[in-house]
């Protein structure tokens, strides 16, 4: 995370607006491009709230967790 001026961390926000970002965020969590959206939607678009979010529900529905193949 960024340090501001006086030293205290920045917290990380999500952008589902831009494709590019919700992709990047998307690979850092291990999930699809769907369920980072869902997130967001669901806690804001604070990072550490999305990625509580995600461990949180990841067992609730079936595939939930997994990514999408590449292939």
């Amino acid at each position: 995370m960024a340090q501001t001026r006086g030293g205290s961390r920045r917290e990380e926000r999500i952008d589902i607006t831009w494709d590019y970002e919700v992709c990047a965020w998307a690979r850092h969590f291990n999930t699809s491009q769907q369920r980072v959206k869902e997130a967001v939607q669901a806690v804001g678009n604070r990072a550490d709230h999305v990625r509580e979010h995600l461990a949180a529900t990841a067992g609730r529905r079936p595939g939930a967790g997994d990514r999408p193949s590449a292939a």
